[in-house]
């Protein structure tokens, strides 16, 4: 299974059977390696609305008939866009044919800026993705704060890598995703929502020096990891 970062907060992931994004933040990322026209799908999954992370999420799921998981009501309010939705909540899982979704607690906000309305519409609370795919287990905290049942999290589920953001101001900065990664006990750790705009600038090589050794990696857009 190949796990690939794509700038910001975007993850890409291929079993060979099936492909799925995360994310998908492309147009006016300017870290990204992809193209909306370019994406191949067959899910979507959603951590929260913000436009930097729902993205290009209705020309992907339009083009590949995409199936979206997300949060409820920003899945509600993406099913009335005509689109195919599976609505969860924290707390819950639910076992799919590519694997098992799990949505975790995030400490954030959510909600989707229609920008030639200078509207916001809210799309409920944020949420973490605890996905088990091809017998690995994939956490992906989505845009969130520090909070203590990260621990938890980590001693419930064997973590085999996890996505942390580490772009502070929004966010967890360097130094509180340090504790995230122990409390989490991830086997690989990758920083994510970093540098993108420049309130958010940080040096991922300085990030990953504050985990133990091998735990922590750096990758480039259109890296990956082999799981």
């Amino acid at each position: 299974m190949k796990v690939t970062y794509h700038g910001h907060s975007v993850v890409t992931v291929d079993t060979g059977d099936h492909h799925l994004i995360v994310d998908p933040f492309l147009t006016g990322n300017p870290f990204t390696d992809l193209k909306p026209e370019d994406i191949q799908a067959e899910v979507i999954l959603l951590t929260h609305g913000h436009s930097d992370h729902v993205g290009d999420t209705v020309e992907i799921a339009k083009q590949n008939q995409a199936l979206i998981v997300a949060p409820n009501e920003l899945a509600v309010y993406l099913g009335w866009k005509g689109l195919n939705v599976h609505p969860m909540h924290i707390g819950g899982a639910y076992q799919f044919n590519f694997g098992k979704v799990k949505l975790t607690q995030a400490f954030h906000g959510s909600a989707y800026t229609e920008e030639e309305n200078q509207k916001l519409v809210y799309t409920g609370m944020p949420a973490g993705i605890l996905l088990t795919i091809a017998g690995k287990t994939i956490f992906h905290a989505g845009d969130t704060g520090l909070f203590s049942d990260m621990k938890l999290i980590g001693e419930l589920n064997k973590i085999d890598l996890a996505f942390l953001p580490i772009g502070d101001n929004f966010t967890m900065g360097p130094e509180d995703a340090k504790l995230a990664a122990e409390w989490l006990n991830a086997k690989q750790v990758v920083p994510i929502h970093y540098s993108t705009f420049p309130v958010i600038k940080q040096d991922p090589y300085a990030f990953v020096d504050l985990l133990p050794a091998g735990v922590g990696k750096v990758l480039k857009s259109g890296e990956s990891i082999e799981l």
